[in-house]
């Protein structure tokens, strides 16, 4: 496992951290958790190397919005002396904070879930310019600096979905440990960006990448177009590989967070973090993903990463599913491949009055009425 030291703080982080988002579960059902695979894999990907634990007080619920059964269940797996081997990393849950009292409400509920005395670390969830106003009016700021003094968290650091200024703004506005981010090779221009990026590194703030592998889009299910791409390489990697191998190269990412949910993919996550070096790759080999990335926009319908911040829909449609439905007849050119569930007249997308609620809060700011309007006319057939 490689480190690379923490901006200002002098941590040597993993650049492969562990996020617990997408962890293995039973039945389908995201609040299931299968802890003793998920703690398999945990303890292995610690016992490698990783140092890095990232969660939220969202993950893992029934229904995105409400509390989730990650935080618990790392307060389990890293008992009996694994918390001591990570830097454990959770985010306020800003989308449910309406007043002040509820931050010392939420991180007390969150370090009772997580079985710990302290974080090191602790990010504002999902800040975009208005979210951060909101809460820098609310005196987040002095918060943070109370708690840190208290030695209830460490560092204070924050997740970001919205425009390029308005992260440089909020970069600007705090004394941040780090910043997380959307960043792989399909995302140079989305959000932070290569801008925001470059941006921290250059004031001393990291950044840890989430979404290197864009959902998994780029791990597996790619379009044929790409293929040759992949194949007139004289590199050999897995599509995976070279997604983390991208992300890595940027001296500024100090780790990136992967969702794994199997033994496969945490040894080879693990192998390939022993060669994630920055400006370690070749012109012919960042040449290589500008022709993936045109290769891949021309197919993708709905750029949707299937974080569920637009659920529930108060129409009773599962949005990601639909979205999924409508890349994969996108990606394969197969309008049968996802159509079972969305064509009946009880179907999920014909549910959809174009509230636009969902929109709002999409991280990726997709107009998710229009592509479910799509899906009922492309699937009806």
């Amino acid at each position: 496992m490689l480190y690379r030291k923490l901006s200002k703080t002098g941590i040597d982080l993993s650049i492969l951290g562990f996020g617990c988002m997408r962890l293995p579960i039973i039945d389908h059902k995201p609040e299931r958790i299968d802890y003793p695979k998920a703690t398999q894999l945990l303890h292995y990907a610690i016992d490698h190397g990783v140092n890095y634990v990232d969660t939220a007080y969202f993950y893992h619920a029934a229904v995105f919005g409400q509390r989730g059964e990650s935080e618990p269940f790392l307060g389990d797996a890293l008992a009996g002396g694994w918390r001591k081997k990570v830097h454990l990393a959770t985010k306020m849950p800003l989308f449910q904070l309406r007043h002040k009292e509820q931050m010392d409400t939420f991180l007390k509920e969150q370090l009772e879930r997580l079985k710990t005395d302290y974080l090191d670390f602790y990010l504002l969830h999902g800040l975009n310019g208005e979210m951060w106003d909101r809460m820098r009016d609310l005196g987040v700021r002095e918060f943070l600096d109370k708690k840190k003094a208290e030695g209830k968290l460490r560092f204070p650091a924050f997740s970001f979905h919205g425009k390029a200024e308005d992260f440089i703004r909020i970069c600007d506005e705090y004394d941040w440990t780090f910043a997380q981010i959307q960043y792989n090779y399909m995302d140079i221009d989305f959000q932070a960006g290569y801008k925001g990026l470059k941006y921290a590194a250059e004031k001393g703030i990291g950044i840890v990448v989430m979404e290197p592998l864009k959902g998994g889009k780029l791990a597996q299910k790619l379009p044929s177009e790409m293929t040759p791409v992949f194949d007139a390489s004289t590199i050999k990697r897995s599509p995976a590989e070279w997604a983390l191998r991208f992300v890595w190269n940027e001296a500024g990412v100090s780790s990136l967070l992967s969702g794994m949910n199997s033994m496969e993919q945490v040894v080879e996550n693990i192998s390939v973090a022993n060669d994630g070096i920055p400006n370690s790759l070749g012109k012919d080999e960042l040449l290589m993903f500008d022709k993936l990335r045109n290769a891949m926009v021309t197919r993708i319908k709905a750029d949707c990463t299937e974080c569920r911040y637009c659920m529930p829909c108060a129409s009773g449609v599962d949005i990601p599913d639909v979205l999924a439905a409508l890349n994969n007849a996108a990606i394969w050119n197969d309008p049968n491949a996802w159509v079972t569930g969305y064509i009946s007249i009880n179907g999920k997308a014909g549910k959809c009055t174009a509230c636009k609620e969902c929109e709002e809060v999409c991280p990726q700011e997709l107009p998710i009425s229009t592509f479910m309007k799509e899906a009922v006319s492309l699937f009806k057939g």
